[in-house]
Formats: C-alpha cells, sequence, structure tokens
C-alpha cells in the first residue's frame, strides 16, 4: 500500500504532478470565479494563477527531470571519450538513478578492463620487443660465431690435407697435435658461448652463499700469476691481511676473477708491471687489477664488454668472450665495474658490498 502511493519512479511523479495540476485549475477558477469582483477582474486573477502554476510546474520539471537528464548526459559523453576519472554524482531513489549507479557500476568495468588491456599491450610490446631483440642478438652471434669459426676450422682442414699426403711420421704427429688444438678452441669458445648465453637469457641463476673474498682472489691470483710457468711479468699486490667476507655466487665470482685476470696476463707488456689490488672503503670491497700495456682507445673502451670484440692495438688471442661474461655476472648483481687508462696502461675494475 505504500508504495502505491510512493514517488519513487519518475511516472509516478508526472502522474502525481499532473493531476495535483489538473486539480489546482479547476479550484483556482471555482475560487477565482466565486470572489466578489467583475469577470475581467476574476479571469485575470485566474491567470496570474495559472502562470504560477506553470512556473512551478516547470520547476518541478527542471528540479527532478531536465537537471537529472543534464547530468545522466554529461556522464556519458565523458564515458563515451574514455574519461572514466569522475563518476555520475546523481543521487536519486527513482529510474534516474538506478541509471546513474549502472553507468557508474559500467564506467569502472570499462575502467578495468582498459586497465587490463593497456598492461597486456605494454607486455605485447615489451615481449614483441624483447624477440626483435633477440632476433638481432641471434644474427649478430651467427655472424660473429661465422667468422670466429672461420680460422680454426680452415686450419683444421689445411693441416688436414697436410696429414694425408704427408708421409713423414713427425710431421704427421706435429699436424695432427695442431689439429687436437684448434678443435679444442672450438669447443672452448662453443661452451664459454653457450654459457653466456644461459647467463643472457636468464637460464643460469646465482646461487648467493656467504664467503672470505680475499682468500678467493689469492686462490686465483697464485693459480693464475704467481705459479704461472709462462710468468713474464712483474706482479704486484695489496690485499687485506683480514678476512673479508660477501653474499654472492663464489663459482661465478671466480669466473671474474679468472677473466679479468687472465686477461690482464695476456696484455702486460714483457717484463711489465701487473698490480693487483684489494681494499675496502665504505662497506664495500674494491677489485683493481692493472696491466702495464698498450692503452686500448677512448672510443673502443665501451665497446670491450661486448661479444667477440678484440682491441687491434693488442694482438692476442681469445675468444673475446671473457669480458662479455664478467659484464653479464657484474651486472645480474648491479655491481659497479669498468676499465679505464692510465697512464702506462689499463685497469679494470669492479665493487661488492661487504657482507656484515
Amino acid at each position: 500500500m505504500r508504495d502505491a502511493f510512493s514517488l519513487r519512479t519518475v511516472r509516478k511523479k508526472v502522474l502525481m504532478l499532473s493531476k495535483l495540476a489538473g486539480l489546482a485549475l479547476i479550484f483556482s477558477y471555482i475560487l477565482s470565479t466565486g470572489l466578489p469582483v467583475s469577470k475581467d477582474l476574476s479571469f485575470l486573477i485566474w491567470m496570474g494563477f495559472v502562470l504560477l502554476l506553470v512556473l512551478g510546474i516547470d520547476l518541478f520539471m527542471r528540479r527532478f527531470i531536465t537537471k537529472p537528464i543534464a547530468k545522466l548526459n554529461a556522464s556519458a559523453k565523458r564515458m563515451a571519450n574514455l574519461d572514466f576519472s569522475a563518476p555520475c554524482g546523481l543521487v536519486s531513489t527513482d529510474e534516474f538513478g538506478e541509471l546513474s549507479s549502472s553507468l557508474n557500476t559500467m564506467a569502472e568495468n570499462l575502467r578495468q578492463a582498459l586497465a587490463r588491456l593497456e598492461d597486456a599491450n605494454t607486455q605485447l610490446e615489451k615481449d614483441v620487443e624483447k624477440e626483435r631483440l633477440l632476433l638481432a642478438e641471434r644474427k649478430e652471434l651467427v655472424d660473429s660465431l661465422s667468422h670466429e669459426m672461420k680460422t680454426p676450422l680452415g686450419i683444421i682442414r689445411a693441416y688436414a690435407e697436410g696429414f694425408q699426403d704427408e708421409a713423414d711420421d713427425m710431421k704427421k704427429q706435429k699436424y695432427a697435435q695442431v689439429i687436437i688444438s684448434e678443435a679444442e678452441r672450438m669447443n672452448g669458445l662453443i661452451v664459454t658461448l653457450l654459457d653466456l648465453s644461459a647467463l643472457e637469457s636468464g637460464a643460469a641463476s646465482l646461487s648467493i652463499t656467504r664467503f672470505d673474498f680475499v682468500e678467493l682472489v689469492e686462490t686465483v691470483a697464485g693459480r693464475l700469476l704467481a705459479d704461472s710457468p709462462d710468468t713474464d711479468f712483474e706482479l704486484q699486490y695489496e690485499l687485506p691481511e683480514q678476512q673479508v667476507f660477501v653474499l654472492t655466487d663464489r663459482r661465478r665470482m671466480e669466473q671474474v676473477l679468472d677473466n679479468l685476470m687472465v686477461n690482464a696476463k695476456k696484455n702486460v707488456l714483457s717484463g711489465g708491471v701487473l698490480r693487483l689490488e684489494l681494499t675496502v672503503d665504505g662497506g664495500a670491497l674494491h677489485f683493481s687489477i692493472f696491466n702495464q700495456g698498450r692503452p686500448i682507445p677512448e672510443n673502443d673502451l665501451p665497446k670491450i664488454w661486448k661479444k667477440f670484440y678484440r682491441n687491434s692495438n693488442v694482438g692476442y688471442s681469445g675468444s673475446g668472450l671473457g669480458l662479455s661474461i664478467v659484464a653479464q655476472i657484474l651486472s645480474m648483481q648491479n655491481l659497479a665495474y669498468g676499465a679505464e687508462n692510465l697512464a702506462d696502461g689499463v685497469r679494470f675494475y669492479f665493487s661488492i658490498p661487504v657482507a656484515e
């Protein structure tokens, strides 16, 4: 019974208004004609009342119909332009209120759908860019690898042909040794390249442990520099007397030290100085290795960390992958590293936080 007489719908409001307006017209007409005045004056009074009634109806229609429709229309236009920043602020208990609530719900659903679509589109763009970079790197890798393989394959073929035609057993043994050496070189190149690719693609992860970095440097330097039979340089070093612990992958950091020390050893001048330093400062352990020798051209310094880079001014053999592996391992840990020319040689360095 209560709902039958409620004004919760626009239709009921309009019907109620029309009925009240009709009753008001009848009542005003009866009232004006019953006044003790002339007919003309009575008609003017009734017309004035009708004017006030029209203004009242207009005010009602503006309040309950025109303004809500204007708000709904403005909100719909914003949503049509994909602007969901401001919801529809219309609050009422009739159909306009329900429509406003539905618009807001639709806008929120559309906003979430567009956000998901933008995220998916961003991820797709990243995947496409990643695929493009992988294709470019793969092409560069194939080109570089093809170039690197030409020399050992050419040597192997030449010595294999010479081996077939050679009758001297001593020369055959020499040819076989060269073939084996070049095959081992190719195998080392491929293994190193696969290792670098695994690091770059994320297939190889770091195994973090806590260990004494000073002891690791002493071990690697002793094996590669101090106890090496082909040592033809003056080794200088400065290491902390106490233990210094770090949190990192021991095997990978040993790989970094191997490559940096071998690089310095290959580039040091005959009889020149190779200086190894390990210092602690500001909560970080700073590694540095210097080899006396010809500098790297300044324009080439950023290139030395790329695959298959070789400095033509140095002229030593190698895969050209050692420094790329160094850069990849250190970058995976966000460790600062670099290389610089000094007055009489080149210094490579990196820093690693000290573990508490």
